[in-house]
């Protein structure tokens, strides 16, 4: 709809896994060589994960696009298969049998075994080749036991002196703890190279957009505002898939009004009517990290103040404003926070607000309590302004630093949301903060541009 008006060959922002829209970030980019290396060195096991929309399917798509010739391939993208049909689908992606030959049923009578043997015998066959044959399993966390017992199997299929067959788990988080079960240790201790794929920081989701649209050729009539790119971020929490969704009806929406820049306004609109909420990281994976945090020896403060013991607890916590609370049984396991009741310097002109929380809600005044004791746990000295909003109501904002200079006060906030990515810090005018103005005070305004927007919870 929109393409025409932008000028765009195709759609920039599709959901499909299309190779050639593969955004190498640093992590990205890690994961791909890894996987290269591998297949090169014929490793044996490789396995990446990520959460879910990391873009894992699309690099196993870039993948088999760069293999060479002498290299045959299979990619298994549907994990709910039997052993049997697992090895068929394996034979015939290397073209050992054919599809009509499996539809037809003429393989219902093969054994496992006889199937093994086959495919045995065509590895064999690619020795005096000198070619190689590589196994790419998508969606591996849902594999049942048995079937990854028979992908263990498989790589036994070897020489004196190397692998046949090189096999690439690809799965969510989940894949990790499934491998370290007690029942799949042998497949696990087999594994040479593991990687996982995180979230794109805000620079990397800028560059990241900008790549899709110039890939589709609309770069030149349609940009994204820097604040438009940040709420991206603040909104996909970093997530490829979800950075497309957004993008797209954000791409629809100035086609709407016929505008030629996307807003942060744009952005929000977008992310709003897909009901997106910034995704948590596998809540029990982040979890089991979050009660580390409690052990004095897994809090460590780095020189620059930002705690990488809490990126795990703000990640989960703050990424966005709609994620639940905790447990009551969670929040009991937390230290007992600090009683909130410093108020800032009155020479203090910017601070850093971290959180703003509804004072007659007890969950949110938890929620406040506990933010608090995570960043005071990372080194900030941490203040609290409760402010009276007319017809919004009684908030309690978190607040980091009392600053006089506003460079100082970026860097820490950068340092919070980079610990955090979503976390949403951003530095105010003091007073703005503490609710005793209405955002435009001059001095602190002027040296801070973020400072200028509306009043707000």
């Amino acid at each position: 709809m929109y393409e025409r008006y932008y000028g765009f060959a195709e759609k920039p922002f599709s959901l499909t896994p299309d190779p050639k829209y593969l955004y190498r970030s640093q992590g990205h980019a890690s994961a791909f060589d890894l996987l290269q290396y591998a297949i090169r060195r014929r490793e044996g096991f490789a396995v990446i994960t990520g959460d879910i929309g990391t873009g894992k399917t699309t690099i196993c798509r870039a993948l088999l696009e760069q293999i060479d010739r002498t290299t045959f391939t299979a990619l298994v993208l549907n994990p709910f298969l039997s052993e049997e049909d697992l090895l068929k689908r394996i034979l015939q992606d290397f073209g050992v049998v054919s599809r009509e030959e499996i539809k037809s049923g003429r393989l219902a009578g093969v054994s496992k075994q006889d199937l093994i043997d086959v495919l045995y015998d065509f590895l064999l066959s690619l020795i005096p080749l000198k070619a190689s044959a590589v196994l790419i399993i998508d969606e591996a966390q849902h594999l049942p036991l048995r079937v990854l017992e028979q992908i263990r199997i498989l790589s036994n299929l070897e020489t004196d002196k190397e692998k046949l067959l090189q096999i690439i788990l690809v799965g969510q988080l989940d894949l990790q703890t499934v491998l370290r079960s007690p029942g799949l240790r042998q497949l696990d201790q087999r594994i040479s190279i593991r990687y996982e794929l995180k979230p794109l920081d805000r620079e990397a989701v800028a560059a990241y957009v900008a790549h899709r649209l110039t890939i589709a050729g609309g770069s030149a009539a349609v940009s994204f505002a820097p604040k438009a790119l940040g709420e991206v971020h603040r909104r996909s929490g970093g997530i490829p898939r979800l950075i497309n969704l957004i993008c797209d009806r954000a791409l629809l929406t100035g086609f709407s009004v016929r505008a030629n820049r996307i807003t942060p306004e744009m952005v929000g609109h977008a992310a709003d009517s897909l009901e997106l909420r910034a995704p948590a990281w596998s809540t029990s994976r982040w979890r089991h990290r979050i009660a580390s945090l409690v052990a004095p020896a897994a809090i460590v403060v780095l020189a620059s103040a930002a705690a990488v013991g809490a990126t795990a607890y703000f990640y989960e916590r703050f990424a966005t404003r709609a994620v639940q609370a905790a447990s009551p049984g969670f929040m009991t396991s937390l230290p007992a926070p600090p009683a909130v009741d410093r108020h800032l310097p009155a020479d203090a002109t910017l601070t850093i607000l971290a959180g703003s929380y509804p004072a007659a809600d007890p969950t949110s005044e938890a929620d406040a309590h506990t933010l608090t004791a995570s960043l005071e746990a990372a080194g900030y000295e941490v203040y609290r302004a409760d402010v009276d909003l007319g017809s919004e109501g009684h908030w309690r904002r978190v607040l980091v630093g009392a600053y006089t200079d506003a460079d100082s006060a970026r860097r820490d906030a950068d340092r919070i949301n980079g610990a955090a990515p979503g976390a949403g810090a951003r530095v105010v005018a003091a007073a703005f903060a503490a609710g005793l103005s209405d955002g435009e005070a001059a001095a602190p305004v002027a040296a801070v541009p973020e400072a200028r927007a509306q009043d707000q919870p």
